[in-house]
């Protein structure tokens, strides 16, 4: 089944719309990143949404000591997601910040096939907005189409610069190739395209809303869980204050990020 070009055009419309106005993971043998220098990949049809193989997962990275993934990348509700919102809600612009802070972050990933790794599988490449939204507008144009077709689609070249100073960042461009080919021509490979794809929401540890509910209170409170009157263990983070009122909450949010 070949992309959904309308929906990748409906999704590159609203993420310029967007753009005007955990657990960890399990399997990085899966994963792939490009390295200093040029390298070439092939984004293939996802196994398990070949509508569409740009596949959004939502994190959160600045709650407790460990990126969580978040509920919502499952369709399941994700309490953190529900504090924002009512932290939105509140009719002050501070807690609307506050809000907008602790909301998951996206990273899209894709299924790959690496030039010269061929052998090893289909691997996911994940990336950000900027990225995604360069190749939806190279699919959405009709000189391109579906790079990801198996037998006349096109291949990436993904260039990574190493940040060239202390406090910058590294960054990635990428540039599709003009001519059309075979995503493979080896049958093993081939294969393993249509076969050998991993379920990729199976390569992350999802924490129960429980758990994501214990994780907010505890970075809300760090000292939070001690059952003597006593300092927990871990130590707390620099700057927050214990949480028990809603304007408490909210200067405990500030102490946060601007330490």
């Amino acid at each position: 089944m070949a992309i959904n070009l309308d929906a990748i055009k409906q999704k590159l419309q609203a993420m310029q719309q967007a753009s005007n106005g955990g657990g960890g993971n399990k399997a990085n043998e899966h994963m792939w990143k490009p390295v200093v220098g040029k390298q070439q990949v092939r984004i293939v049809p996802y196994a398990f949404d070949k509508n569409n193989p740009f596949q959004e997962m939502y994190f959160h990275y600045e709650i407790g000591k460990r990126t969580m993934v978040s509920p919502s990348s499952f369709g399941r509700p994700d309490p953190i997601v529900e504090f924002a919102e009512k932290l939105k809600k509140s009719g002050d612009k501070d807690d609307w910040k506050l809000g907008k802070k602790i909301e998951p972050k996206f990273r899209i990933y894709a299924p790959v096939i690496v030039r010269g790794l061929e052998h090893e599988g289909v691997k996911f490449w994940s990336f950000g907005k900027q990225i995604f939204t360069e190749l939806l507008s190279i699919i959405s144009d009709p000189d391109y189409g579906d790079i990801t077709d198996l037998m006349n689609g096109r291949d990436i070249t993904v260039e990574y610069t190493a940040a060239e100073k202390e406090g910058a960042f590294p960054t990635t461009t990428v540039r599709v190739k003009p001519n059309t080919t075979p995503a493979t021509t080896d049958k093993e490979i081939a294969e393993r395209i249509v076969n050998g794809q991993k379920d990729l929401k199976e390569l992350f540890t999802e924490l129960s809303y429980e758990e994501m509910t214990d994780a907010l209170q505890k970075w809300l409170d760090p000292n939070s869980g001690s059952q003597d009157g006593t300092k927990p263990a871990t130590t707390p983070i620099t700057g927050a204050t214990t949480a028990t009122k809603s304007e408490d909450i909210s200067s405990a949010f500030d102490s946060l990020f601007n330490s």
